[in-house]
């Protein structure tokens, strides 16, 4: 290429990733080495495949969080709390005063050092009464920092009306948010208008949990699947011998066997400890704006042929000087000049033979040195081929 070998000021060059013939033929034995071990691996029995604990697939279904919330005061804050355009502030102070026996007009009070806030919590399927809970104290009005403050009583019900548990406490906000008057700077650390109180609620009311109904347990699994379903209904039934089936893609009924009948709990301990091998789709997931590939061991290709071609740009600017005929009154003038050369790299063609997993061939394409963002077009190149057996998620 012209200026090659050359040192250039001003030169500016953009060169994508090359192949170079010792690597090509590398990546080449190596794809076919693997496909060998990848044909051989897709055969091999759904025990051999690495299993998981149901416990940790599936749920007891009725055993489940449920969230609280509730409207509160945070008070003692140093001049940083709502303003008085905030009314609904106003009129919580108002309505708590007037509770205690005073009688404050609302027009009457200025607050500075006060914060109307929403607190929320999450409230566990066997939380017993007297029960401490973390909860989360979030700022409503134009309060610039919680720092320092202290949550009143504050209800927490849930969605069908019930208060479960009273929180109250210092907040703590793990940061700070400091303003130098008059300059505008300000230094601040996390998020100062929200907070936590660290075991700032009781439970107060426990929640009902219905995990048996007509002597059947429901398992739900985190992630449908119809073989996994089905694998999971037989594994529990040869560990156990409970009666079990799956009803779909996600749920597995399992009979309370008569041994169990007065400690299903017991029963569910059981269950989930049984192991089994899990199945999931095929698929690959790319994040274009990081470069991100994740594939599944499941995916697939079928015999393709991949070129990719290499493309070399480099751009040379030089200033030239542009003098005036003499006497002719004009004046030197700068004259920037800009050459523009590009090449295309001659590339050979990678044949993939069938049967070779989708990870064998990015193992192939790292040996030539090929970029992340070329493998996601070299991806999704072959699954518009329709070569690629499995989804393509780009997120």
């Amino acid at each position: 290429m012209k200026g090659e070998g050359r040192k250039t000021r001003g030169v500016r060059a953009y060169h994508a990733s090359r192949l170079q013939p010792s690597a090509f033929r590398y990546a080449l034995a190596l794809v076919a080495g693997i496909a060998v071990l990848s044909v051989a691996m897709s055969v091999l029995p759904a025990a051999a495949m690495a299993e998981a604990r149901i416990k940790d697939i599936a749920k007891v279904q009725g055993v489940r969080e449920n969230e609280l919330f509730g409207y509160g005061l945070v008070v003692g804050l140093a001049g940083t709390g709502d303003r008085a355009q905030v009314t609904f502030t106003i009129q919580a102070v108002v309505s708590m005063l007037k509770k205690l026996g005073i009688t404050v007009p609302a027009e009457r009070l200025t607050l500075k050092n006060v914060a109307a806030v929403m607190v929320t919590a999450k409230l566990p399927a066997f939380a017993k009464a007297g029960s401490a809970l973390d909860v989360t104290v979030s700022s409503m009005g134009d309060a610039t920092n919680l720092q320092g403050g202290t949550l009143l009583i504050t209800p927490l019900q849930a969605a069908d009306g019930q208060v479960y548990a009273v929180a109250q406490g210092p907040v703590s906000i793990g940061g700070f948010n400091f303003e130098a008057g008059g300059t505008g700077e300000k230094v601040q650390k996390n998020h100062p208008t929200v907070g936590r109180v660290p075991n700032g609620a009781i439970v107060e009311r426990e929640p009902s949990v219905d995990f048996l109904k007509a002597r059947q347990l429901m398992l739900v699994l985190a992630n449908p699947d119809f073989t996994t379903a089905v694998r999971m209904a037989q594994a529990v039934e040869k560990s156990l011998g409970a009666d079990t089936r799956a009803k779909d893609a996600s749920t597995v009924e399992v009979r309370v066997p008569d041994s169990y009948q007065s400690n299903p709990v017991e029963l569910i301990a059981a269950v989930e400890n049984v192991s089994l091998a899990t199945d999931m789709p095929a698929k690959v997931v790319v994040n274009e704006r990081t470069g991100t590939i994740i594939i599944g061991s499941q995916v697939r290709i079928s015999t393709v042929a991949v070129a990719h071609s290499n493309l070399s740009l480099q751009i040379r600017s030089e200033l030239q000087v542009s003098q005036p005929a003499p006497f002719s009154e004009g004046q030197t003038t700068v004259v920037p000049r800009a050459e523009v050369e590009a090449r295309e790299d001659k590339t050979r063609v990678n044949l993939v033979s069938e049967g070779v997993s989708i990870g064998d061939v990015i193992k192939a394409l790292n040996a030539l040195a090929v970029t992340p963002r070329d493998m996601i077009s070299l991806l999704q190149a072959i699954k518009a081929a329709g070569a690629l057996q499995g989804e393509l998620e780009i997120i």
